[in-house]
């Protein structure tokens, strides 16, 4: 049997190699290193100029992480673990892109990466059994045509901007930046009148600073958002050597959370307490602030009555902040909190005091249309010198789509998912065989941190990559029956929180026209990884692997042994389980 990770001529080509990584982002990084040292050929092109993913695109004013940077860093070097240290209690994008290119110059990552390319087209091509993948420069000065056993999709889950198009925009006389595609070289505000749409992450985080230079500030609000103090501060140096001296047993506690990452939880019903003990535990979480604030009680994201408790104290934080009762209560969510993608803020509120900072209700009344000199809402005109677009991500799938990939009979993955995506464990999607979701839909993702979720993924890909190479197996495809399964069942536990209330980026509401489905898999990390865990022991059950001499073997474990985790049950109780009900941030 010829071995099907050679070349035909069994000669190495430049242009034919086992793997094709797309993006360069912390998951793009990760897998060529991973690739690399099970030894497989790899070449991973990248749209941008340097590496880092969102964090080389989202250089807006006050662009940091919303989990603590002594978490939110990859595990798999303990060399690396000890050699980095973090300057803040949350680290901000430059010192995040920092983090990537030191990951990427330490493990001599970039000799295998073509910048400035963006990829077109991936096309499975059957008789080959191979991936042919279409690239152009961003210059427009040509491109490649790569053949590839495998493809991976490290194309990030927040890493398309949504970009609504209003009437007019073109009229605009000022510059209109999105958060997601910032200038490297900044913006200066000084002296302008800025407008700001949206509410966001990025809006949240950015509209204090940008207030602090603006001569003038309208923030256009369609949905307000909960926000949580992060109470940033600079890492004291006698923490930061406690946690270094003991890492492994910071990143085991992290794999058992439904999180990814540790932090302090309270696993008793909120309605259990008295007003007077709940008040007591909000002011004790939210001194402490950030996400972990929702593990102020393990049951506020699956009893509607528990989480009024929460969301009605989050309101009257904004109450007590805000000077002005109409400008609050325009704050006010009214929504389930935690619904949403929870924000962390340094002063977002407080913000709306300054007497140069207007907000805009464009909730009933949408913005009209741009014209020369601003935004039009409700017949208003309210001038500006600049815009700052920060209306989010076609989440999980918008990088996809900018892709035309297509598989098995000429069917593309935008004709598969028109009514949503379809995968199995979100690796992988039935009928295009041989490409790997990194991250993809149907996984924790963004309801886990993101490093752990991209470092399970990859070691989980790469083993079944090298269990193929010692069977001969030609393919791996998802069976039908089995992806169906899946997403069913990530459908069904949706349900079980109350995540799944409202219209969220989470179910692709954020953008117009798109088909309204839950994407990650909000089950919880570890139970994900088990599920991964007896997928793979199972000799890779639910997958075909076509060609292999041995079946459905149980695979050599590799990469994925440090996956085997337990699930807390400080955190999720066997009831928890029974009901499917495992608390996520």
């Amino acid at each position: 049997m010829s071995n099907p990770f050679e070349s035909p001529s069994n000669q190495p080509s430049p242009n034919v190699i086992d793997a094709v990584v797309v993006g360069t982002g912390f998951g793009g990084l990760y897998a060529l290193y991973c690739l690399r040292q099970m030894g497989f050929s790899a070449i991973a092109f990248e749209t941008g100029d340097g590496v880092g993913g969102t964090w080389y695109w989202n250089r807006y004013p006050g662009a940091r992480c919303d989990v603590e940077s002594l978490q939110y860093s990859y595990s798999f070097s303990p060399e690396l673990d000890q050699e980095w240290t973090w300057t803040e209690k949350y680290a901000p994008q430059a010192e995040i892109l920092a983090y990537a290119n030191h990951v990427a110059d330490r493990f001599d990552l970039r000799r295998d990466i073509r910048f400035s390319t963006r990829v077109t087209a991936a096309t499975f091509d059957e008789k080959s059994a191979r991936w042919i993948v279409e690239t152009e420069k961003v210059d427009g000065s040509g491109g490649d045509r790569v053949e590839a056993r495998f493809c991976l999709m490290a194309v990030g889950c927040l890493s398309s901007a949504n970009k609504p198009p209003f009437a007019g925009m073109a009229d605009f006389k000022g510059p209109i930046w999105h958060t997601g595609e910032w200038p490297q070289e900044g913006v200066d505000f000084a002296g302008l009148k800025v407008g700001v749409i949206g509410t966001g992450s990025s809006a949240i985080q950015s509209i204090p600073l940008i207030a602090e230079q603006a001569k003038a500030l309208t923030v256009f609000q369609r949905t307000p958002n909960y926000s949580v103090p992060a109470w940033n501060a600079p890492l004291d140096p006698e923490h930061v050597a406690k946690v270094k001296a003991d890492y492994p047993a910071l990143r085991a506690k992290a794999r058992a959370r439904p999180t990814g990452f540790y932090f302090p939880f309270n696993a008793k019903p909120a309605l259990e307490a008295s007003p007077e003990e709940r008040r007591r535990q909000y002011e004790e979480f939210w001194a402490s602030g950030g996400l972990p604030f929702l593990g102020a009680y393990g049951d506020l994201l699956f009893n509607k009555q528990a989480n009024d408790t929460i969301a009605d104290f989050a309101r009257e934080k904004i109450r007590s902040i805000v000077k002005d009762p109409a400008t609050a209560d325009l704050l006010c969510p009214d929504n389930v909190f935690g619904c949403k993608r929870l924000c962390v803020d340094t002063g977002y509120f407080e913000t709306y005091n300054k007497p140069h900072v207007k907000l805009v209700d464009v909730s009933a009344t949408p913005i009209e249309r741009f014209t020369a000199e601003g935004i039009v809402v409700a017949g208003t005109l309210h001038a500006l010198d600049a815009v700052v677009s920060a209306t989010g991500f076609a989440a999980m799938t918008g990088s996809y789509e900018k892709i035309r990939i297509t598989g098995r009979g000429g069917l593309t993955l935008a004709e598969k998912w028109r009514a949503g995506p379809r995968t199995y464990l979100g690796v992988a999607s039935a009928g295009f065989p041989n490409l790997f979701m990194i991250t993809g839909p149907g996984s924790p993702s963004v309801l886990a941190s993101m490093i752990q979720a991209i470092e399970q993924h990859v070691d989980w890909m790469v083993d079944l990559m090298a269990h193929m190479r010692d069977t001969g197996a030609r393919t791996f495809d998802p069976k039908v029956e089995d992806e169906d399964g899946w997403v069913d069942h990530v459908n069904e536990v949706s349900q079980v929180s109350l995540r799944s209330t409202c219209s969220s980026w989470y179910v692709g509401a954020n953008v117009a026209g798109r088909p309204r489905v839950f994407m990650p898999y909000i089950g919880g990390f570890p139970v994900y990884v088990q599920k991964c865990n007896e997928v793979m022991d199972r000799g890779y059950d639910g997958f075909v692997l076509a060609g292999a001499t041995a079946g459905n073997a149980a695979p050599e474990v590799r990469l994925t042994k440090r996956w085997h985790v337990p699930l807390d049950m400080d955190v999720i109780s066997p009831a928890m389980l029974a009901a499917r009900r495992v608390p996520v941030v």
